[in-house]
């Protein structure tokens, strides 16, 4: 892929960087989601420091931002608490440190919120240089509410401790937008379908911003059987709609309630489907008891 800024020159352009931690959002897939803001911090800062140095390296070499040197040291979930204290030693020295997740907005499930937070309770100036976010992209393109909308990152991997948090989701007003890895959103799907309902709007965002990039939208329980018989590749973000009692018909609770009196009792059956789709769980009740009865 070619240089997304042929207008930018890091000689011509540069100017000398303030003093502090600059967070220096990058492209989620295609390179030339970048701004001129963060290549001029990339060109500018004394110490660089990234999720992943290959990544980064890379991202540098096609825009044509010159290493001068400097090295790239790597800072991640494993070696954050061994290689921070030497960051925050390179910032209260007066230098400009810029670090960079692997793709998109760090801090976004990511590991920089230590350093973040270390770097603000030490006084040293905290900048981002906002950009691509896979959250922000998934909503602009899943066709759900945005007015209010809930980032629930990764949920746990454990089918118990994942139905769990699906549980404590429920009852949030908002559009939920989680993060997923292709071996896993099958599974989170079909949980999500039995707590949150079938019924419920939702999206599934692959690759964006890449080559195969592919946006599926339908009812959450079509969603998981669509995955289920697939083989899905690529790296996910799950939209799901907030469920209410303006958005959802008798006949999508009643579906919602015989898929939950499957596997639960029909008080847990009420419980989740009530919270769901915003409802009274006394009303949820009476007609889960006369599904029961089926």
């Amino acid at each position: 892929m070619g240089n997304a800024t042929e207008d930018w020159n890091w000689q011509r352009d540069a100017r000398p960087l303030a003093r502090g931690l600059h967070f220096v959002a990058v492209p989620i897939g295609n390179a030339r989601d970048i701004t001129l803001r963060a290549l001029d911090i990339l060109a500018g800062a004394d110490v660089l420091a990234a999720e992943d140095t290959r990544s980064l390296r890379r991202l540098m070499e096609l825009h044509g931002v010159p290493l001068q040197g400097r090295q790239i040291r790597a800072y991640h979930e494993h070696n954050g608490d061994a290689v921070r204290p030497a960051l925050l030693a390179a910032l209260a020295e007066g230098q400009a440190v810029a670090y960079a997740s692997e793709a998109g907005t760090p801090l976004i499930s990511d590991p920089g919120f230590d350093l973040a937070r270390s770097a603000a309770v030490a006084g040293i100036p905290v900048m981002a240089a906002p950009g691509a976010s896979a959250v922000l992209a998934a909503l602009n393109v899943a066709g759900l509410p945005t007015d209010r909308f809930f980032f629930a990152g990764f949920l746990p991997s454990a089918a118990t401790a994942r139905r769990k948090a699906l549980e404590d989701l429920a009852g949030i007003a908002a559009t939920l937008v989680f993060y997923e890895s292709p071996r896993r959103v099958a599974a989170m799907l079909a949980d999500a379908a039995e707590v949150l309902g079938p019924a419920r709007p939702a999206a599934t965002c692959r690759e964006l911003t890449k080559r195969f990039e592919e946006v599926v939208r339908a009812p959450l329980g079509e969603l998981a059987q669509q995955i289920a018989a697939t083989e899905p590749r690529g790296e996910f973000v799950v939209v799901i709609g907030k469920g209410s009692a303006e958005d959802s018909s008798a006949e999508d609770i009643e579906t919602a309630l015989r898929q939950a009196l499957e596997t639960m009792t029909v008080r847990d059956a009420a419980e989740v489907v009530a919270r769901a789709f915003g409802r009274k769980k006394r009303n949820i009740y009476q007609m889960a008891l006369e599904l029961s009865k089926d």
